[in-house]
């Protein structure tokens, strides 16, 4: 899997070491020599790449944008470059590293991966700006306002000025912002007690949205759980899964944040303690995105097992342990499957429970993605691209005169809702809502 990044025994690396090549004498036209070799030790080879562009077909920004190269061509098709060291091309930075190259790939190359190491090797020679820190780091601005009360943050950016200046620093006024909640779900859950129970316990990664933004899903995801017999943790330790990190190109932060939850996640695994999430995102960082980006943290801690909370929802309903009651409550709603959750393969488990009980008539849009891939949509020059890439979406769910959406992914429901004004819920709420 990894090879040296040090250009191999390619016969033009050895030309340039030997000094029968200049400066000037690049590979590909239009391509500058970066006389700096790329140094990365651990690379994801893109040999088994067969340029058949499947990926380019599936890709939802290539094909709202000329700006972008597509997948192709800016992962494995360009990793060769850099093994050469050539500069980067500066289209990787529209890559949303949403995974619809990843799902598409018959080969399984990880496409949006190798993006992702290449941003990273990007944004070690020319530091991202400001507004991309601030979108990379929800958790410690979260944490930072947490003095300010909920309301006044929510109403301060709603004012046109606030809009304004996040405008100018790159944030598009235009976008959905997510509503602070009052309490944060770790503090909510702080002073809420475990029912005495015999069954073992299962500790949950909220994620940052829905501890600072929507603790309504952690609560029911909890609620749930404690409904079956489950005592239930959330380890203070855990922190931010690091996503948006990677995907803005924020490596050390990435890493460091991988390593403490790799800690964490090892520590409750020797205590035979089970792990869930209800962010498909997270648990797509923590149990695969971590050991392609950081291998090394993987061989020190070994490899994170985290479940979705549907999956285990899904057995409860089947073994008896839940008993959610549709004889009262029709389920009347369309869902969309975030991208992330489709990457990880497992399947729909959400949707397919829902969509199993009786009286149900949840329909599936199937319209690709929302557009908004965490905080590409946020950004001033990415915006229209995100409403191009999501407006099928917005579409089938207009058209479907459903009174209510329900997809996993909170930056996905924020996106829908914002476009569409029709709510949005995590598939978990109503499985609650029906076994109340």
């Amino acid at each position: 899997m990894s090879v040296r990044g040090d250009g191999g025994n390619w016969p033009f690396v050895q030309g340039i070491r030997q000094g029968n090549t200049s400066a000037n004498e690049t590979a590909v036209p239009g391509l500058s020599w970066n006389s700096a070799l790329n140094t990365m030790s651990i690379h994801l080879n893109p040999d088994n790449c067969l340029a058949c562009t499947t990926c380019v077909v599936h890709c939802p920004v290539a094909a709202a944008t000329p700006a972008f190269s597509g997948p192709r061509m800016i992962g494995p098709g360009f990793e060769r470059f850099r093994l050469l060291g050539l500069c980067e091309d500066r289209s990787l930075t529209y890559c949303a590293n949403c995974k619809n190259c990843e799902i598409a790939c018959p080969q399984n190359v990880p496409v949006a991966t190798i993006n992702m190491l290449a941003r990273f090797a990007q944004c070690r020679e020319e530091p991202p700006s400001f507004r991309d820190w601030i979108l990379a780091h929800g958790e410690i601005i979260a944490r930072f306002l947490s003095f300010i009360p909920a309301r006044l943050k929510n109403f301060g950016m709603g004012l046109g000025p606030v809009r304004n200046l996040l405008d100018v620093i790159g944030i598009a006024k235009e976008c959905p912002m997510p509503s602070f909640a009052k309490v944060s779900l770790r503090s909510l859950f702080a002073h809420s007690a475990n029912l005495e129970t015999t069954k073992k316990c299962l500790a949950y990664f909220p994620g940052c949205y829905t501890n600072y933004y929507d603790p309504k899903t952690g609560l029911d995801v909890i609620w749930l759980l404690r409904k079956a017999g489950y005592h239930v943790i959330i380890p203070q330790e855990f922190v931010c899964c690091g996503i948006p990190l990677v995907s803005g190109g924020f490596e050390e932060d990435a890493k460091k944040n991988a390593t403490i939850n790799a800690r964490v996640l090892a520590d409750l695994a020797k205590k035979g303690i089970p792990v869930i999430t209800s962010c498909p995102s997270c648990r797509l960082m923590l149990s695969r995105e971590m050991k392609e980006l950081f291998p090394e943290i993987i061989d020190e801690f070994g490899e994170p097992v985290i479940e979705d909370c549907m999956d285990v929802f899904t057995r409860l309903v089947e073994s008896g342990e839940l008993s959610p009651n549709t004889r009262e409550r029709n389920i009347e709603a369309i869902y969309h499957a975030p991208c992330h959750l489709r990457a990880l393969g497992g399947g729909l488990p959400g949707f397919e429970l829902l969509a199993s009980l009786p009286h149900s008539h949840l329909q599936n849009a199937n319209a690709g993605c929302c557009g908004i891939s965490g905080s590409y949509g946020f950004k001033k020059e990415k915006y229209d691209i995100a409403q191009k890439v999501g407006n099928d979406l917005f579409m089938s769910v207009t058209e479907s005169k459903c009174s209510l959406v329900l997809s996993e992914c909170g930056t996905c429901r924020l996106q829908i809702t914002g476009n569409t004004n029709i709510p949005s819920l995590h598939p978990v709420s109503v499985l609650r809502s029906l076994c109340a």
